[in-house]
């Protein structure tokens, strides 16, 4: 889904704003191996309290080190080997004291307990926070969407994409009569008091912090299995006959994200669907899902061509995260892209699958009209700011003209595929994932990718007449850059590798006859007219 943060480059960043976006001495020392979330949930005062206990291996010597968690939250105690530690707080993060520095390489485990009010979403997903509702027989239903907001905002961590816990616990205690969906699989039930019923789930891999999630409410589990990977949904209860039937889609998904992508990321915690008060997220093995059993989006063809409303959006879109997003990783949110772009491209992939590359290429040359090109879209580092909303559409639109630049549909399935496998369950950045394609293709890439991801314009092809023969050149930002494309019309055409310098294009078509296969390359054309 967009995340919260899709605004255009501000001019200036605050200190909270490099507290919360940077990698400072206070924490780049540790590498966070588990989270171990207990916490009670008051439904009618709307807060929370508990704690989280953190596994930690420090990787240099540091007395100091920064967790984060919003200021309207309370921290109760750091509790350390039976001590209570001091710490001070600044903005959304808060600085532990451990008295003396803490040896390189040693393996620590401390607790934060803390209680409060967490902030209450007012449009989830897209604004982040808490989202406390009722479904249509009164029953509480409750979630949580964070993305971009970050996950400090109701429980303390290390708010930062590059570190991810190796595994996790969450516990969640709810009125009886609840259930608590969370991440992983469900390893224990059990009453509490009178009143509450402790739900413990579990999850075995590399889990990124905002994908950590409760969902209360009044849920049936269907069951099902396919590829060796089980299969839950967690619906209301009056909505399961709907979800049977709706939730067949998820086979053939699977297999055609099995072919291109690889096998599911998460085998061993399972793939579930969870029905959430908000449209979707993609929560790792606990996909948020709010489209409400309707095709498109909300009913919507995002595409505008008919194509959009043959699948169901959020089940696709949010699913596919599940390789693009939460098993490869950004390690910054500046490069988000690397989450959006191949995530939408993914749909058309899906697309492609079910019903063959024509209304694939329907469908991405469609999204092109939600495109923007008015920022770019990799953000600022450093300081938790995302770039352009551009890198969904935009995105997928610029790796499928990379597939028609490469010009063999073999060679990019199996570069797709090794992307997705090479990249299993790492934190990257967009320099290595160009690196990637650029040692795994025959084509210069690099000034492709940094066209569209670091500039709104697009490159635009200028063709024009020169002593009686065709001539053409690339402009765009980037310097000396260089693209084959596609020339000619639906009778005969060929590949020109074209420049910035003006070249000959010979080709036996006149200026205005001469075009390119305008779903398949996502440029600027223009013939220039004495």
């Amino acid at each position: 889904m967009q995340a919260q943060l899709l605004d255009s480059k501000p001019s200036n960043f605050t200190r909270a704003d490099s507290l919360r976006g940077s990698l400072r001495p206070e924490r780049s020392h540790f590498d966070v191996l588990k989270y171990n979330l207990d916490i009670s949930l008051d439904i009618k005062n709307k807060s929370i309290q508990g704690f989280n206990e953190i596994t930690a291996k420090v990787l240099k010597e540091q007395r100091f080190m920064q967790i984060d968690l919003f200021k309207n939250m309370q921290i109760d105690s750091v509790i350390y080997k039976g001590k209570t530690l001091a710490y001070e707080r600044e903005a959304n993060a808060f600085f532990i004291d451990f008295e003396k520095k803490l040896p390189a390489e040693k393996q620590i485990v401390f607790s934060v307990y803390y209680s409060g009010k967490p902030k209450v979403a007012v449009n989830a997903p897209w604004d982040g926070g808490f989202i406390f509702s009722k479904d249509k027989n009164g029953n509480p239903w409750v979630s949580v969407a964070v993305q971009g907001t970050g996950a400090s905002l109701w429980y303390p961590n290390k708010d930062h994409l590059s570190d991810e816990p190796e595994s996790a616990r969450i516990h969640v205690s709810v009125p009886n009569g609840l259930m608590n969906v969370s991440n992983g699989r469900l390893v224990g039930k059990k009453a509490i008091s009178p009143d509450l019923t402790r739900w413990s789930w579990e999850v075995k891999n590399p889990i990124n912090n905002y994908n950590i999630i409760l969902n209360v409410g009044d849920y049936t589990l269907i069951k099902d299995e396919h590829k060796g990977v089980d299969l839950h949904y967690y619906v209301l209860s009056y909505n399961e006959d709907k979800a049977r039937q709706h939730f067949k889609e998820v086979k053939p998904m699977m297999d055609c994200f099995y072919e291109k992508f690889g096998a599911y990321p998460f085998i061993e915690d399972s793939y579930k669907l969870v029905e959430t008060p908000y449209l979707g997220m993609e929560h790792q093995s606990a996909v948020a899902y709010g489209n409400q059993f309707n095709n498109g989006y909300l009913g919507r063809d995002l595409s505008g061509t008919g194509v959009g409303l043959k699948w169901d959006f959020i089940t696709i879109h949010e699913s596919a995260h599940e390789w693009f997003g939460n098993s490869i990783s950004a390690s910054d949110i500046a490069d988000l892209w690397i989450h959006e772009a191949f995530t939408t491209y993914a749909e058309s992939i899906y697309v492609e699958c079910r019903w063959g590359k024509e209304d694939a290429l329907k469908y991405l040359y469609g999204i092109r009209a939600n495109i923007e090109n008015q920022s770019p879209i990799i953000g600022t580092y450093g300081v938790n700011h995302e770039g352009s909303g551009d890198m969904y559409y935009k995105g997928a639109n610029m790796l499928n003209t990379l597939r028609s630049i490469i010009g063999d549909d073999k060679k990019w399935w199996d570069l797709l595929k090794a992307f997705s496998l090479n990249f299993k369950h790492q934190v990257t950045n967009t320099q290595e994932v160009v690196d990637f394609f650029e040692v795994h293709t025959s084509v210069e890439v690099s000034p492709i990718f940094y066209q569209f991801l670091n500039y709104p314009d697009l490159p635009e092809l200028q063709i024009k007449e020169k002593q009686g023969k065709l001539v053409g050149r690339w402009v765009a930002d980037v310097p000396n850059f260089s693209m084959p494309i596609r020339l000619g019309n639906q009778q005969k055409n060929k590949v020109f590798d074209l420049t910035s310098q003006w070249q000959t294009i010979d080709f036996d078509l006149s200026l205005d006859e001469i075009g390119y296969p305008r779903a398949e390359y996502y440029i600027r054309f223009k013939r220039i007219k004495k």
